[in-house]
């Protein structure tokens, strides 16, 4: 059997490190080994595998605990602890007894628990099909049925990680994307409805393939959702600069915007001051889980001055300076020292 990785020594972390020193040291080995740092470069995509992998294992508190007592066997789709470490707690009461040889062919003394445990859990060995393993029908209420279950355990492909950009009306609405993957078919990725930038997805059956009858892993797809050129994101609500001209602004008026939905006839009341906020509820971001219910869109006020001739635009400004009257309008701002 081939030797077994050391996912704290990938990392390059103490196996007592914690979640923030985990990350910390993934985080640097990825921007070093990413394949989109050095494309073409095998050695490094396969190490760029070898982290992701020890990332994904040692921040699951549940894989961290298993990989710790069994290794990589514990991390085996069907693996079961509980019979794990009484096969264990045989075996190694099988070592006490000299004359206790349950593998026919040689004390077991000779054996290795963890040889063993990856055959029967997840390394696809000959112990897994077994050929040789009759003795153990006593301890375990029949040798052919447990036999059975360690057949059943089928080694378990590597999980895959790629990062896909997309664009924010397609985070937002939720759309169907293409991902390309060097030397493979191209890959339709639905993406959640209101995703934001860093969401993680999961294809499964899309990481490693492996040989027929036996289970492939998974490939994570990580979001980078390109910046709209209008829209801004603040948690599930959108904010939109809106122009209007300074008649609408005192006037009132009824003006079209975008959102998500399509667009929307908005009523701007009269003597609206430059900058005001308004709010149309529900039009903004889908919540977590694709609920129906959703964010706001907050549409901020933007006077815009006009563009004509020079001289009608003085004769505007001194007939609207009028109107101000004698009154100064920063009058109430002013700064209160404290001593």
């Amino acid at each position: 059997m081939a030797k077994e990785r050391d996912l704290y020594q990938i990392l390059g972390v103490d196996r007592k490190a914690s979640t923030e020193e985990i990350k910390k040291a993934y985080r640097k080995l990825a921007r070093e080994h990413h394949p989109d740092v050095n494309p073409g470069d095998a050695e490094a995509e396969e190490r760029f595998k070898q982290i992701s992998f020890a990332k994904e294992v040692l921040l699951s508190d549940e894989k961290r605990k298993l990989y710790d007592e069994f290794g990589e066997a514990g991390l085996a789709s069907g693996f079961d602890a509980s019979e794990a470490r009484a096969y264990r707690d045989w075996a190694r009461r099988a070592q006490q007894s000299p004359g206790y040889e349950p593998f026919g062919a040689g004390s077991a003394g000779n054996v290795d628990l963890e040889d063993l445990l990856s055959q029967l859990f997840g390394g696809g060995g000959p112990g897994a099909a077994g050929g040789g393993m009759g003795g153990m029908g006593d301890e375990f209420g029949g040798g052919t049925a447990f036999r059975g279950r360690a057949r059943a355990r089928r080694r378990r492909g590597a999980d895959f990680e790629a990062s896909l950009e997309v664009d924010f009306v397609d985070a937002i609405q939720g759309n169907e994307v293409q991902l390309r993957i060097e030397g493979r078919e191209p890959l339709r990725v639905r993406i959640p409805r209101g995703a934001r930038d860093g969401t993680r997805i999961r294809l499964k059956g899309q990481g490693e393939p492996v040989s027929s009858g036996e289970t492939p892993g998974d490939l994570y797809v990580r979001l980078r959702v390109r910046p709209h050129p209008h829209f801004r994101r603040e948690g599930d609500d959108l904010h939109l600069d809106v122009p209007v001209t300074v008649p609408e602004l005192v006037r009132g008026a009824e003006i079209q915007v975008p959102t998500p939905d399509g667009n929307t006839r908005v009523k701007v009341p009269p003597r609206s001051a430059n900058g005001r906020t308004l709010r149309l509820p529900g039009k903004g971001v889908a919540k977590r889980g694709g609920a129906a219910e959703r964010g706001h869109l907050f549409l901020h006020l933007q006077a815009v001055l006009p563009s004509g001739d020079e001289g009608d635009l003085e004769d505007a400004v001194e007939r609207l300076e009028r109107c101000y009257g004698p009154g100064d309008p920063r009058a109430g701002l002013r700064w209160e020292a404290r001593r």
